[in-house]
C-alpha cells in the first residue's frame, strides 16, 4: 500500500471515529500529510501500523467536577485528561480551564504535544487536559473549591512517573497551587506531580520567561542560518501576556526593535520601539488594557481591533496571542511590506492558508511545535529539578533552554533536508518529532 493510500485511510478512520472534533482533525491531517515521505522510506512503520496507533490516545478520562460557589449553589463542570502517548516518558501537557474546552480541543492539543515534547529531546510523552470551567470572575475561594474537586478525581490517574500536568490558558500559579495542595493532601506525597509551581515549593526559575525566550532563541538560530540576526531588525509581536512580553525582552536584548503589541481589544504601534517597563506596569501591575500605553508614549498609536496589527511594516512577525489570528490576508500584508521571517509563539496562531502564503513567498517560517516548545522544555527541566530535590539558578536553566531550542532548529532543519523538503520547517518539525516517537514505539513492541 502506498503512503498516500495509508494516509488517506487513516485520516478517514480518524474522521469516522472522532466526529465533530474539527481541531483534532486539522492537527492530524497536517501531521499525516508531512509523514508521507517517511512512510515511503520506512515501510516497517506501515507494516507495524504506527500511524494508526499514534493517532489513537492510549487513555482518555472524562469526569464530572461538582463544586460550590460563594452563594452556596452547586455547580457542575466537565473535566478531561487525555494521555496520548507515553513512548518517550511520562505524559506531559497542560491543563486548560476555559468555556471552549471539550474533548476535541483536548485531543488536538494532546496530539500536538506528542511531537512538541519529542522535539525537546527530554523524556516526556504527550498529554493534555482541562475543564470547561471559567476562572474569570470567580473568587479565589471558588477557584480553590473547583480545583480541589477537579484534583480529587484527576489524582487517580497522574503521578511524577506517570503523568505530569502543567498550566495552560486559565491555569496559572494560583490554580496549580490549589491543585498541588489537594494532591498532596490526598496522596500524602510531596512529589513533582505538577509543573509551573511556585518558586518556594519546587518551581523553576526562568519558567515565566521560557516560551518567549525560547521563541526568540530558535528564531535567532534560523536567522543565523541565512546570514542574519535580530540586530537592527524591526519586529512585530502580537499579544501582551508572558509569551509576548518575554519575547519582546529577548529581542531587545539581541538588538532588535519590537514595534507592536496587542490585547483582545486592539494593538499599539510605537515607531520608537516598545517600552517594556511601561507594558509590564500596565499589564502585570495595574491589570489594564494595552491602550493605556499611548497615554505615556505620545509617538505611539493605538488602533481598536487586532486584525490590522499585521499591516504594520516589519522584518519579522512573532504571533504570540491566540490561535488562528494570522490568516492568508494578514500573511499577504506582511509579505507585501517586506516581512521575511515569522515564528509562532502561540499555539497554532497561523491558519493553514496563512502558512501557504508564507511558504509560497519563501518566508522563513517556524511553526509552534518547534517555536513555542520553550515552555514545556523548562517544565521538563522543572521535573528534573524536582527529582533531584535541587533548584537550579536562572542562568543554568536559561542556558539549558537555549541549548534545547538550538537543537530543535537543527533537528527540524536536518529532517526537512533528509526527506526532500529543505526549508519547510512545518514538515521538518512533524517528521523529526514523529521519528523519535516511532523508533521508541517500535522498540517497545505492540503496546
Amino acid at each position: 500500500m502506498s503512503a498516500d493510500s495509508v494516509v488517506k485511510s487513516v485520516f478517514e478512520q480518524v474522521l469516522r471515529r472522532n466526529p465533530g472534533e474539527v481541531e483534532f482533525h486539522q492537527a492530524v491531517k497536517e501531521v499525516l500529510e508531512s509523514l508521507k515521505p517517511v512512510l515511503e522510506k520506512n515501510p516497517q512503520y506501515v507494516e507495524k501500523k504506527l500511524i494508526e496507533r499514534i493517532v489513537e490516545p492510549e487513555r482518555v478520562f472524562m469526569f464530572r467536577v461538582p463544586w460550590q460557589d460563594d452563594k452556596g449553589n452547586y455547580q457542575v463542570n466537565r473535566g478531561f485528561r487525555v494521555q496520548f502517548n507515553s513512548a518517550l516518558g511520562p505524559y506531559k501537557g497542560g491543563l486548560r480551564f476555559h468555556p471552549s474546552v471539550y474533548l476535541g480541543i483536548v485531543k488536538f492539543l494532546g496530539f500536538e504535544q506528542i511531537f512538541k515534547n519529542s522535539l525537546t529531546g527530554l523524556m516526556m510523552g504527550g498529554g493534555k487536559g482541562g475543564s470547561d470551567f471559567d476562572p474569570k470572575g470567580k473568587s479565589d475561594d471558588e477557584v480553590m473549591r473547583f480545583c480541589q474537586s477537579f484534583m480529587t478525581e484527576l489524582c487517580k490517574y497522574i503521578g511524577p512517573d506517570t503523568d505530569v500536568p502543567a498550566g495552560d490558558i486559565g491555569v496559572g500559579g494560583r490554580e496549580v497551587g490549589y491543585m498541588f495542595g489537594q494532591y498532596k493532601r490526598i496522596r500524602n506525597e510531596f512529589t513533582g506531580v505538577l509543573t509551573g509551581k511556585g518558586l518556594e515549593w519546587g518551581g523553576s526559575l526562568a519558567r515565566t520567561e521560557a516560551t518567549g525566550y525560547g521563541l526568540v532563541y530558535i528564531m535567532q538560530e534560523a536567522l543565523k542560518a541565512v546570514g542574519k540576526s535580530f540586530k537592527g531588525l524591526e519586529v512585530s509581536v502580537s499579544g501582551s501576556g508572558n509569551v509576548a512580553i518575554y519575547a519582546t525582552q529577548k529581542v531587545q536584548q539581541l538588538g532588535g526593535k519590537v514595534i507592536t503589541l496587542s490585547d483582545s481589544n486592539g494593538y499599539i504601534y510605537d515607531p520608537d520601539g516598545i517600552n517594556l517597563d511601561t507594558v509590564k506596569q500596565i499589564k502585570e501591575v495595574e491589570r489594564k488594557r494595552i491602550k493605556e500605553y499611548v497615554n505615556i508614549h505620545k509617538n505611539a498609536k493605538y488602533t481598536e481591533g487586532c486584525n490590522g496589527i499585521w499591516t504594520v511594516k516589519c522584518d519579522v512577525a512573532l504571533p504570540c496571542a491566540t490561535q488562528n489570528e494570522l490568516d492568508a490576508e494578514a500573511a499577504n500584508a506582511l509579505v507585501k511590506n517586506g516581512c521575511f521571517a515569522a515564528g509562532e509563539g502561540a499555539n497554532m496562531p497561523t491558519t493553514p492558508e496563512g502558512i501557504d502564503v508564507f511558504q509560497k513567498n519563501k518566508v522563513l517560517f517556524i511553526p509552534g511545535k518547534a517555536a513555542n516548545a520553550g515552555g514545556v522544555a523548562v517544565s521538563g527541566l522543572e521535573m528534573a529539578q524536582n527529582s533531584q530535590r535541587i533548584p537550579w539558578t536562572f542562568e543554568k536553566t536559561d542556558s539549558e533552554l537555549q541549548t534545547i531550542m538550538v537543537n530543535i532548529y537543527k533537528s527540524i532543519s536536518e529532517a526537512a533536508q533528509e526527506y526532500g523538503c529543505a526549508g519547510d520547517f512545518v514538515a521538518g518539525a512533524n517528521i523529526a518529532g514523529f521519528l523519535k516517537v516511532a523508533k521508541a514505539m517500535t522498540a517497545h513492541g505492540l503496546v
